[in-house]
């Protein structure tokens, strides 16, 4: 692996112009967690939803050389314990090659600067039971496991059912 120092990345706030790029990032997550399966995600939808006249969620990219090299899309949620908002983390992605050399670090960084500045109680994010190398990494940054929670979703026809009553 070459080296790369962190000062060799820059990040970015994504541009409408992006959209293309994000739905790539997507799709190569995607396939890093083996479920490029369940990608229903499109260029419009993403247009629509991060860049439209109510944006959903935000996205960041990492850079080497002025090279988007990685993705992070985050959202703000709310603490009712904390009465206040936070910062939920729904994909952090680096190309493979770009692994190791500290981007992640950064832009997990940049999120906790952004929480902080927005007076945000806290930056969340889910992992997957089988990536014990991002369990690894997150630990190391100090984040805690919250593994007396379950994470619950509905969606598909059991979200349209429920969605249905009353």
């Amino acid at each position: 692996m070459a080296t790369t120092k962190p000062s060799d990345f820059t990040i970015r706030s994504a541009v409408v112009t992006d959209v293309p790029l994000i739905l790539d990032f997507v799709k190569a997550l995607a396939a890093y967690e083996k479920l490029s399966h369940e990608v229903v995600a499109t260029e419009e939808g993403l247009r629509a939803f991060l860049f439209g006249p109510r944006p959903m969620a935000e996205v960041i990219l990492g850079c080497r050389a002025k090279k988007p090299v990685g993705f992070a899309l985050f959202f703000h949620n709310f603490s009712t314990f904390l009465g206040r908002p936070g910062l939920y983390l729904e994909d952090l992605f680096v190309e493979e090659e770009m692994r190791g050399r500290g981007l992640g670090r950064m832009m997990l960084a940049h999120l906790a600067r952004l929480a902080r500045e927005r007076q945000c109680g806290r930056l969340e994010w889910s992992v997957l039971d089988w990536n014990t190398s991002a369990m690894g990494f997150y630990k190391s940054l100090g984040a805690a496991s919250m593994d007396d929670w379950s994470v619950n979703r509905l969606t598909g026809e059991a979200l349209e059912r429920l969605a249905a009553e009353g």
